[in-house]
């Protein structure tokens, strides 16, 4: 058998610049100690596998549950993922602090869980109208049970109305950890900023982009690689981003946005509105509209 030969890597002079560089990014973002830990990845991923379950037990949850014992599994799993997102949502406020200790962060936290809880009832009602919309509007869904189980357009959309809840509660970096789960599972990318309202289908889905001001109203219809997007990015006298302004455009109801096409800024797309494939468009259009890239070459 061969000696296994040592090799000299210089291993100890990348561990030292690696430290040196990391205690430089902390100063540069006025860290000198070390930061609380983030929430985690993989963590998130467990509370929205078992938040799945729990608003879908019989298809999302086990296989052998028996109607007496679907209440006492949805119970017993919620309170167990209840328990790790406080966790992660604390960790989240502590990081923001600064302080691992911080008991406003605990309680916050808590309560934060509470209000998110709460909630859980009009998130399936929703996603139940999300299906439904699929069912009704894709001729090869053969039912409503295979939309939830096989369309990416819905696992994003689960994922979106769990992380908008946080979102609005005050816990965005949670929220977005979860829409980037959702992104990195089905090529969807809504930012939990986005409203989004009742009966909304996504159809294939890969390449879709919601940005985090978007307003989507009922009964809008997406296909792949479509985008809502920001036309421009605006900045202070300091040259800095300007964060939080209302960028995106506005969806209005029974509106449907065929694949490739892209709008741009916050311009308002009229309630029935069909937008063409490939479109480009940043300009607002009336309600009963039919953008097509032919129609836009012609103005």
């Amino acid at each position: 058998m061969d000696k296994i030969k040592k090799y000299h890597w210089g291993i100890e002079d990348t561990v030292a610049q690696l430290r040196k560089l990391r205690d430089q990014s902390l100063e540069n973002r006025q860290r000198r100690h070390k930061p609380p830990k983030l929430p985690s990845r993989r963590e998130l991923q467990l509370i929205l596998d078992g938040l799945s379950a729990v608003l879908f037990p019989n298809r999302l949850g086990r296989p052998d549950l028996t109607e007496e014992g679907i209440d006492y599994f949805v119970g017993y799993t919620l309170d167990c993922v209840l328990h790790e997102l406080f966790r992660q949502i604390r960790r989240e406020l502590q990081f923001i602090s600064g302080n691992e200790n911080n008991e406003i962060s605990h309680q916050q936290a808590i309560n934060m869980t509470r209000l998110f809880n709460a909630e859980l009832p009009n998130v399936r009602a929703l996603v139940d109208s999300d299906i439904q919309a699929a069912y009704e509007g894709d001729p090869a869904a053969r039912t409503p049970d295979e939309v939830l189980v096989c369309y990416p357009g819905i696992m994003a959309v689960i994922y979106h109305r769990l992380a908008h809840i946080l979102y609005r509660l005050g816990a965005p970096l949670v929220a977005r950890m979860i829409a980037e789960l959702a992104h990195s599972s089905t090529g969807i990318d809504i930012h939990p900023g986005a409203q989004i309202g009742e009966s909304f289908f996504i159809d294939h889905g890969t390449g879709v982009v919601i940005g985090e001001t978007a307003v989507i109203g009922q009964r809008v219809r997406l296909y792949q690689a479509v985008t809502l997007g920001a036309k421009r990015f605006q900045k202070d006298d300091n040259g800095m981003l300007i964060k939080g302004n209302l960028r995106h455009p506005i969806v209005e109801n029974d509106v449907v946005v065929y694949a490739g096409a892209t709008i741009l800024g916050r311009v308002t797309i009229g309630k029935r509105s069909i937008i063409g494939g490939n479109v480009w468009l940043t300009h607002s259009v009336p309600p009963d509209s039919i953008i097509t890239q032919a129609s836009e070459r012609s103005e």
